[in-house]
């Protein structure tokens, strides 16, 4: 393996998911690999239509700070609307081709996270891997917007060589329809165990705390402000990571007393788990939220803090005493009575986590099979 094209459904930044920390794995266990990171495609007429100022493509360009000279990235762009546009996908594979023949990847192996890049497969004819880590047949769309989620699954499962789930329930659902390959998340043990100074901009004293994306898809919104509110002045609950609220429901949150940081570097969201009280996961319980597996399970694991969580996947079946499991009112109470009695870190981390390089071992191995000629 020496080239590799991956399709994500995140940009590469600062706020490093799981396809980040699986690709520079890849490269530094790999030194002849090169990777092309396609990011989703900048969308202007959506960005003007939501009052945000547009986004635009972005070409072919090095990321160094990883792998020097082997790591490239490029945002392609789509103009129109796919009901205005039905070729927008072609020319989004085009596009994904000509990145890929600019760096001299004549034949790639495809790396698929987007569903979206069906067209991709089918045109480019290199071989493919279907990474599965969001059961998007199941997420709170429009009907056409499933309907072509559905289609562009049905095409990836016919031409994928491998496909690779994320959690227990995608393998129970999607190995009913081909063969799969589970490959849960982890964390980056060492450098989480690590300490590290207290963030300045985290409010004095006692700290309910979540990372991740702030999504509807996700965020009880609801129960968050309930949670802030039962805090009261005994502590306060603050949220790190991307905010796809919309406004009125932010600003919910911040009105019961919540504070929202927004996005943190990968390395700096360490501190703000080390130095919380109780990490807190109020999300909803859908058939959506259930697909997943929680990259925060395994980071807040790391820390050893005590959390409390609804009975979402992941953190439900956690054999681990410091996670109590707790929904409606019951919640916001576990996670006012927790703060008070938290211990400090390094107390508590100590348990076993599963650690990226041990997914990594587990990726090289399905995409050596995917690059075996037929």
């Amino acid at each position: 393996m020496t080239d590799l094209v991956v399709m994500s459904l995140e940009a590469w930044d600062d706020v490093w998911r799981r396809n980040q920390h699986l690709v520079a794995g890849l490269l530094r266990a790999d030194a002849a690999l090169r990777v092309l990171f396609v990011e989703p495609p900048a969308d202007p007429t959506h960005d003007v239509r939501s009052g945000r100022r547009p986004s635009f493509a972005r070409g072919v360009h090095e990321i160094p700070d990883v792998a020097p000279g082997r790591l490239f990235a490029v945002r392609p762009v789509k103009w129109m609307p796919r009901r205005f546009d039905p070729r927008a996908d072609e020319r989004l594979a085009r596009a994904a081709m000509r990145s890929a023949e600019s760096l001299g990847m004549r034949h790639p192996l495809l790396w698929i996270n987007d569903p979206g890049a069906a067209q991709l497969a089918e045109r480019s004819g290199w071989p493919t891997l279907y990474d599965i880590t969001d059961d998007w047949l199941s997420a709170d769309r429009s009907a056409a917007e499933l309907a072509r989620a559905a289609a562009n699954e049905a095409r990836l499962f016919d031409l994928a060589r491998e496909v690779v789930v994320c959690s227990p329930e995608l393998e129970r659902r999607k190995s009913a329809i081909r063969p799969v390959t589970l490959i849960p998340n982890a964390v980056d043990v060492a450098a989480y165990r690590r300490p590290t100074p207290r963030p300045s901009d985290l409010p004095e004293g006692p700290v309910a705390l979540y990372l991740g994306t702030v999504h509807p898809d996700r965020i009880d919104v609801d129960l968050g402000e309930a949670t802030a509110r039962a805090l009261g002045s005994a502590g306060t609950l603050v949220l790190v990571g991307p905010n796809l609220l919309a406004p009125d429901q932010a600003d919910r949150l911040r009105k019961a007393g919540a504070q929202l940081l927004g996005p943190r570097p990968r390395d700096a969201v360490i501190g703000y788990l080390q130095h919380a009280d109780v990490l807190v996961v109020p999300h909803v319980v859908t058939e959506f939220t259930d697909s997943l597996d929680p990259i925060k399970l395994y980071e807040y694991q790391a820390v050893g803090r005590p959390v409390v969580s609804t009975p979402v996947a992941g953190f439900r079946d956690a054999d681990d005493p410091r996670i109590t499991i707790d929904a409606g009112d019951a919640f916001a109470a576990a996670v006012a009575a927790a703060v008070p009695a938290a211990s400090r870190f390094p107390e508590g981390a100590e348990r076993a986590v599963a650690d990226w390089s041990d997914r990594v071992s587990a990726m090289s191995a399905v995409l050596d099979r995917v690059g075996v000629p037929r």
